[in-house]
């Protein structure tokens, strides 16, 4: 009786386990189609909502690193300064990796098709669950 108890117990234990990491994908994926939603709008602001508003967070692009929220916000808006260029951005996530209950790392591809010359390529990214809610602190896109 006691080892069917605690096989049980076990089998609880891991299905609430599955559950909380299906919740947190899922709210990441939401958060991540979100900001495509934004960006697809004009919206860089609306955009940078899925980044950690901190001086911590880390963008690396094609000309190094930068750091902080603020330099990131000022960068896509010197770089993407219309519509023509900010064009429509697909997102595909090819995978999702729980780190730790605080961490994910995600890879994916993207694509700007726009007026200006269609651009893409993939990118990696580091999120952390912050106030209870799912953010990108670094973001490597190339």
């Amino acid at each position: 009786m006691k080892h069917i108890l605690t096989t049980f117990l076990l089998a609880i234990l891991l299905c609430n386990i599955a559950a909380a990491q299906s919740r947190n994908e899922r709210a990441i994926r939401t958060m991540l189609a979100a900001q495509v939603t934004e960006w697809n709008k004009g919206n860089i602001e609306g955009y940078m909502r899925g980044y950690w508003e901190n001086d911590s967070l880390v963008f690396i692009g094609s000309k190094g690193p930068r750091y902080g929220y603020d330099i990131t916000l000022k960068k896509y808006k010197e770089a993407y300064p219309d519509l023509a260029h900010m064009g429509q951005l697909t997102s595909t996530i090819t995978r999702i990796q729980k780190l730790s209950h605080r961490y994910y790392f995600v890879i994916g591809t993207w694509a700007l098709k726009r007026t200006a010359g269609d651009v893409g390529g993939s990118y990696t990214l580091l999120l952390k669950k912050v106030k209870g809610e799912w953010v990108v602190i670094t973001d490597h896109s190339s």
